[in-house]
C-alpha cells in the first residue's frame, strides 16, 4: 500500500520541488497540497493522508497551532514539520504539539524520503543537524554549565552489543551525519548503511534513529565532542 501524503506550505515552488521528489517513490503518493494552516482541516478530511509535511511558519497561521490541533482531531495522522530553524525551542514546542518528526528545509532529498518511511511506520524523525545539536547540547549539560547538569557518563563502546562497523555508523549518526554521510566517511554504500543501521535499531530495542542517539548518549556509547 502507498502512503498518502499532504503538504502544507505557502511556497509553491517549494511545494513543486517537494511532490516532484516524492513522486520518484512507487509507494509515495501525493494527495493535496495547501498554503495555510487555515485549510489543513479540510484538506486531511478530504483526502484522508497518512502523513502531513507541515510548515513551521505559514502567513495565517503556523505550522505548530495547527499540528496540535491536527494531532487532537486525527490522532493516527503523522505529522513532520518543515523549518527553517534549528534551534531547540522550536524543535522541543513542535514535537510538544504531536509532530513526530523535525526537517530543515536545508534537507537533501534522501533525508526527506527517509523520515517519512520512518514517521509512517511508527517511529520519529529529526534532521541530522539536529540530532548533532542534541548532542552537543547533552555535552553542555554534562559539563555543568546548567542548573540542571547530567552527571558525565564514561565514553564505552558497546562492544557487547554491536558490531565495530555498528559502532562506527552509531558513532557518525550521533555527529549528526546521514545515511549518505555515513557512506562517504566509510567508503562503503547507502545501502549497507541502511542495513547496518538496521542491525542497530534492532539489537538496541529502539524504534529510529533519533532514539538510538539518544539512548547511546545516556549509555556513554558515543564520544560527545
Amino acid at each position: 500500500m502507498s502512503t498518502k501524503i499532504l503538504l502544507v506550505d505557502d511556497h509553491k515552488l517549494f511545494r513543486e520541488g517537494v511532490r516532484r521528489i516524492l513522486e520518484f517513490e512507487e509507494d509515495f503518493e501525493v494527495v493535496g497540497e495547501g498554503d495555510d494552516g487555515t485549510v489543513a482541516i479540510d484538506l486531511i478530511t478530504e483526502h484522508q493522508p497518512d502523513v502531513v509535511l507541515m510548515d513551521i511558519n505559514m502567513p495565517k497561521r503556523n505550522g505548530i497551532e495547527t499540528t496540535a490541533e491536527v494531532t487532537e482531531r486525527f490522532p493516527e495522522l503523522k505529522v513532520i514539520i518543515l523549518s527553517i530553524h534549528d534551534d531547540e525551542n522550536y524543535v522541543t514546542h513542535a514535537l510538544k504539539t504531536g509532530a513526530q518528526g523535525y526537517l530543515l528545509k536545508e534537507m537533501d532529498s534522501e533525508s526527506l524520503i527517509e523520515a517519512i518511511r520512518v514517521v509512517s511506520g511508527g517511529g520519529s524523525y529529526l534532521h541530522p543537524k539536529i540530532t548533532h545539536n542534541l548532542v552537543k547540547e547533552y555535552r553542555r549539560l554534562s559539563d555543568g554549565t546548567s542548573d540542571f547538569a547530567y552527571k558525565a557518563v564514561e565514553y564505552r563502546k558497546p562492544l557487547h552489543l554491536l558490531t565495530r562497523r555498528e559502532c562506527e555508523v552509531l558513532q557518525l549518526l550521533a555527529d549528526g551525519n546521514s545515511n549518505k554521510g555515513v557512506a562517504e566517511s566509510l567508503y562503503i554504500s547507502e545501502k549497507t548503511v541502511k542495513n547496518h543501521v538496521s542491525n542497530i535499531l534492532t539489537k538496541m530495542n529502539v524504534n529510529d534513529r533519533t532514539q538510538a542517539v539518544v539512548t547511546a548518549i545516556k549509555n556513554g556509547w558515543v564520544e560527545v565532542l
